[in-house]
């Protein structure tokens, strides 16, 4: 019998700011993604915190405040079910979406844990492409030479990730699509 054909994929670029540095003892503050291949098809929310635990750094990067989300901020549930909502929303029907992140891993761990804590399944199943490893991959770089130190003067004309999490998203859409297109170049 042979095996069904692969699903078209959709990426997606998808960026979190976050209390600290594990879902377990900090808050998902807020969620950025776009289409990688559409940036400006965007999503972003600002979610209450869970609890009111937070590294100092972690708040001054992203320029988030705990009490003023647990003020504005979208409830958990709520934030995770408009999350899924809109990417069945911009997925087509057939088509699966893969989460795109830069150090994925981070990202990835709070949104599996939202989705699941919060909604009992994650749209995205368990497809999640990180740009550090693609690159590293792609070139045979060491994992040091994948930080934004050295990709940021190579494809996004030196600008640094600002910490708002739908502009790095877009900015890491960009970053994907730079480093695909030389790839593509190459062969």
């Amino acid at each position: 019998m042979a095996e069904p054909a692969p699903r078209p994929e959709v990426y997606v670029s998808v960026d979190i700011e976050a209390a600290g540095p594990n879902p377990g003892d900090y808050s998902m503050l807020a969620i950025g993604a776009c289409l990688v291949d559409d940036p400006q098809t965007g999503f972003y929310v600002e979610l209450k915190p869970l609890q009111q635990r937070a590294t100092a750094i972690a708040l001054e990067l992203s320029g988030l405040s705990l009490e003023q989300l647990a003020v504005t901020g979208a409830e958990p549930e709520a934030a995770m079910r408009r999350f899924a909502e809109w990417l069945q929303g911009v997925v087509p029907p057939g088509s699966a979406p893969v989460f795109v992140g830069f150090n994925a891993p981070f990202d990835w761990m709070f949104v599996e844990d939202y989705f699941h804590r919060f909604l009992g399944l994650n749209p995205f199943g368990h497809s999640a492409l990180d740009i550090k490893a693609y690159f590293m991959g792609k070139t045979g770089s060491s994992w040091a030479e994948t930080s934004m130190r050295h990709l940021s003067p190579r494809y996004l004309s030196g600008r640094k990730l600002t910490h708002n999490a739908l502009g790095d998203a877009r900015d890491q859409a960009e970053l994907f699509r730079a480093i695909r297109a030389e790839e593509r170049q190459e062969r």
